[in-house]
């Protein structure tokens, strides 16, 4: 008989529940234990979960409602329920607090080195002598507007301070060759990619539940090797070039790439050019210290009977050239989620970048074996025509071509 009724009182629970407030249904199972009679409050708390005490609480209202006058819109008195943890535990948030500041450098902190995650939290806040959950720090942090974030790349090392008047000379100069109708690009070197099936982040439709498998570790294929993609970006003409390299990013690779835009590319679309405008970063195969990328250049003039003028971003602010948002962003976002399996794979991705501004690239592959190591001596360093700009010459310069052979 016990275990029928007690089937019946869950069936209408189960129904009746979802539409009921706190109140109701305390009122409800108060209603049905006093049906039941003596022993009537437990066969209802078995079937519904609602506690003994809260049923007992709803069969004094009903006996009594005088004894306890509660406004039909609420379902308890003010101030009833449980209370907020900082509330019985005001230290507790000061405490929070502390384990979470986003600077690791505090000493006194426990969780100094450790990641901050939801369990680790409640362990310690625990161990300090604060009874709290995972669900209770997570609301807290919520109020104190944290939440869950990656990393942001902002900073952009030391602040140079010409930085700013360096950017408004590139700009004018850009500017300047531009309404002359002379050639003005943005150079860099992508990063380096092994080739072989390997995960490539990003996101590509497939047939749901088959992903494209790839290795489980990106250990180097010695026989595939690696692509170097060193990028030519003509910022008038909205157009790519990126040489492949198979062997290394050096001086002589950076400038022969340009060399090979030039012949294939860049001198059909200047036919009447004297000057070349490049812009490149301070750092890496074309930095403004390498002296082999000067002594390349003033070969590079010669050869194409240009002079060419180079200006260097200030340290730092590589982000900043052309050729990293215009170009090499939207080949990354074209080979997203596939794997670089050759180096087919890789001109293919790249040849077919477009944008619907009218981007196009061409790709192909420099198979030279570049040199590591060549020294530069200061007698090399002198056959260099380099006349630096006034303003800050190490950055700004011009090498002027040479026609006596």
């Amino acid at each position: 008989m016990q275990v029928e009724a007690i089937q019946s009182i869950h069936t209408k629970f189960e129904q009746l529940h979802p539409f009921l407030s706190e109140r109701a249904r305390r009122l409800w199972a108060a209603s049905e234990a006093k049906q039941l009679g003596w022993g009537g409050a437990t066969l209802v708390e078995q079937a519904t979960g609602i506690s003994h005490k809260t049923i007992r609480k709803g069969i004094a209202e009903l006996e009594n409602p005088s004894r306890n006058p509660l406004d039909p819109s609420r379902s308890r008195n003010p101030g009833g329920g449980r209370k907020k943890c900082i509330t019985t535990d005001p230290h507790l948030l000061e405490r929070l607090e502390a384990l979470i500041e986003p600077v690791r450098g505090d000493p006194e902190s426990p969780l100094r080195w450790t990641c901050k995650s939801l369990r680790r939290l409640a362990v310690e806040l625990t161990r300090q002598g604060h009874s709290v959950g995972i669900t209770s720090i997570r609301l807290l942090l919520h109020e104190l507007e944290y939440s869950l974030q990656g990393n942001a790349k902002t900073r952009e090392g030391a602040d140079n301070p010409d930085r700013n008047e360096q950017f408004l000379y590139i700009s004018n100069s850009v500017k300047r060759f531009l309404c002359s109708d002379q050639p003005v690009i943005s150079v860099d070197t992508k990063k380096k990619e092994n080739l072989g099936n390997f995960s490539n982040k990003g996101r590509e439709y497939c047939p749901k539940g088959q992903p494209l498998e790839t290795s489980m570790h990106d250990f180097p294929d010695k026989k595939l090797g690696k692509a170097i993609p060193y990028g030519v970006y003509d910022i008038g003409r909205n157009e790519g070039w990126v040489s492949i390299g198979i062997n290394r990013d050096t001086a002589q690779f950076a400038a022969n790439s340009i060399r090979r835009w030039w012949e294939l590319m860049g001198q059909k679309r200047f036919p009447k050019a004297t000057q070349l405008l490049i812009t490149a970063d301070s750092g890496g195969s074309n930095g403004y210290r390498i002296k082999l990328w000067k002594t390349e250049l003033q070969k590079l003039a010669n050869d194409l009977g240009l002079n060419i003028t180079t200006c260097h971003f200030p340290p730092g602010t590589s982000k900043w050239n052309k050729i990293e948002h215009r170009l090499f962003s939207f080949i990354t976002q074209n080979w997203r989620g596939q794997p670089l399996y050759d180096l087919a794979t890789v001109i293919n991705l790249i040849s077919n970048t477009s944008t619907s501004q009218g981007l196009t690239v061409r790709c192909e592959v420099d198979e030279t074996k570049y040199e590591k190591g060549i020294e530069v001596t200061d007698a090399d360093l002198a056959t260099v025509r380099l006349k630096p700009h006034n303003w800050h010459g190490e950055w700004n310069y011009t090498i002027k071509k040479c026609t006596i052979r």
